[in-house]
């Protein structure tokens, strides 16, 4: 569904992501794990098209000049200069980490404004699922997304994203911060999404929560691949459990 080969992005001088090629097949949940700067951000900024907004915002203030190279195609076509709008018309959505939410709205408000381009019925079916997902949303529907706790507003944001229909859903770190007992609500919430029919690139620093969930993962460290491999593979080995499992 998704193949990177040889992924390069420079910031000026500095590399985020060095020669890193990874895939994602339909249907799986698929981690990617590294430490705090390890190029995860980059990585999801570069799937979703996020990359080439920045790139031009750079441009017209005359600030670092961002490049990217190598190869990125999603069910076989070639996106890597492909607008980020584009990319969500073909279902590829981000959830990012500090996802933008309207504050002085309500949490239903909020996902009737992320879905204004979708059809009534449409709309109302996707936040009824989001509700089913997410039960205590549907208890705060109209407080609003200001006073949310950390985690409730995490919950919105996946939420917005999963109202523009994904076929693949990108989540960038949306457990970071969270109490162990939401991140075990999120991380089943992860696998729930799933079973919908909705693919799932998802990257964190701790990989414990996630873990029983996920089909394959892989590791980066200063924007390389350093190890790749099955929820098992990747449990059973001592450098994993050690730096991102936490055992």
């Amino acid at each position: 569904m998704l193949e990177a080969k040889n992924l390069m992005v420079f910031f000026e001088n500095a590399l985020a992501l060095n020669d890193l090629s990874l895939g994602v097949r339909q249907g799986e949940i698929v981690a990617v794990l590294g430490s705090n700067s390890a190029g995860k951000t980059t990585l999801m900024n570069t799937v979703s098209g996020l990359m080439i907004d920045m790139q031009k915002k750079e441009a017209r203030k005359g600030g670092v000049r961002i490049t990217v190279m190598g190869e990125l195609r999603y069910e076989n076509e070639d996106i890597l200069h492909l607008k980020p709008s584009a990319r969500v018309k073909k279902g590829i959505v981000l959830s990012q980490e500090r996802h933008p939410i309207f504050r002085d709205s309500d949490v239903l408000e909020n996902l009737k404004i992320a879905g204004y381009l979708r059809k009534g019925s449409e709309l109302k079916q996707s936040i009824g699922l989001i509700f089913e997902l997410f039960p205590i949303l549907r208890h705060l529907k109209k407080r609003k997304a200001g006073l949310l706790s950390g985690g409730e507003q995490q919950m919105l944001a996946i939420g917005i994203a999963l109202v523009a229909k994904p076929r693949l859903l990108l989540m960038d770190e949306p457990l970071l911060g969270l109490s162990p007992l939401l991140q075990a609500d999120l991380a089943r919430a992860v696998r729930n999404i799933r079973e919908q029919g909705i693919t799932i690139l998802i990257s964190e620093q701790f990989a414990r929560p996630i873990m029983p969930i996920i089909d394959r993962g892989y590791v980066i460290e200063n924007g390389m691949l350093v190890i790749t491999g099955t929820r098992e593979e990747l449990a059973g080995n001592p450098e994993v459990r050690a730096a991102y499992i936490g055992a």
